[in-house]
């Protein structure tokens, strides 16, 4: 769910839109520009009003994807406002969130494994921040999925695999923190020597264990990278990293059939074959456990 992309052609903005940035910005002559960007969850695009650039999301009906809700991406990013952890916010209405624009170039895949001490520190400020009070339960975002998939996509190992989890039930929080959900390369922001973090449509509060598995694995970083982080994460946090590590390893195999649904669903909504290979992958992971 990366923001970088490119964005050349203009398109006409939407009239809801169009209301929510004249309200805001009344001196404004018109409701400005705006440019799509591509391989993005709903409708989001750069918007230019005069000199001043714009993040406008939309929350898509005609293809949902669990746990994405706009209202409540707003409300946690007005609540994160003078952090410096995340972008401005400058409103919401009819399902757009309107953001400021966060200067700087994404990080590089191959960036990524290098900037992990200053990541942990990222994390670890977002994580000292006050919960939003909004709570995730990767149960019922899995159960969600399975009902929004295709009947005749739907297989017995998928439902195994919730059924199993469900009664393990989810791992007691070591701590519990406000936490992105969606760090990856691509929504790593470097600007002036900082890292900052985009894309907060995941963000909910839930185990900080859960943030730093899910950075292992959707960025497949090997054991040690993922040692570093760990060590460099709970020195900061005062924990322990051998409790941290162990914590991580119990929210894995929730994090793998997560992966597996959102790769699904988005191959089915998309018919993008790039999704169905990853969701074949996440499938045999998930199958062989």
């Amino acid at each position: 769910m990366k923001l970088s992309g490119r964005a050349t052609v203009s398109f006409s903005i939407d009239p809801a839109l169009a209301r929510l940035i004249t309200q805001r910005f009344p001196a404004a002559q018109s409701a400005g520009s705006f440019f799509p960007l591509s391989g993005l969850t709903g409708q989001t695009g750069k918007v230019a009003v005069g000199e001043l650039t714009l993040l406008a999301r939309h929350q898509s009906k005609a293809a949902p994807i669990p746990g994405v809700d706009r209202r409540r991406e707003y409300h946690i990013l007005r609540r994160l406002a003078g952090s410096g952890l995340a972008p401005a916010v400058y409103g919401y209405a009819d399902a757009w969130l309107l953001l400021g624009w966060q200067p700087g170039e994404a990080l590089r895949s191959e960036e990524f494994a290098r900037q992990l001490a200053p990541l942990a520190a990222s994390v670890a400020a977002l994580h000292q921040q006050p919960p939003s009070g909004y709570r995730l339960s990767l149960l019922r975002l899995l159960q969600q999925y399975w009902l929004l998939s295709t009947p005749e996509r739907r297989h017995h190992g998928w439902l195994r695999a919730i059924q199993k989890l469900k009664r393990q039930g989810e791992p007691k929080p070591l701590r519990l923190a406000l936490l992105h959900m969606d760090i990856h390369a691509g929504n790593v922001i470097r600007h002036r020597d900082c890292l900052r973090l985009i894309d907060w449509e995941y963000a909910s509060d839930g185990d900080v264990a859960l943030e730093l598995a899910a950075i292992v694995a959707g960025n497949a970083l090997d054991a040690e990278q993922q040692q570093r982080l760990t060590i460099s994460y709970a020195r900061l946090q005062h924990l322990d990293p051998a409790t941290l590590a162990q914590q991580m390893r119990r929210w894995q195999p929730w994090l793998s059939l997560l992966m597996a649904c959102w790769y699904e669903l988005r191959w089915q909504q998309s018919q993008e074959q790039t999704f169905y290979a990853l969701a074949a992958r996440a499938w045999q992971r998930v199958l062989s456990d």
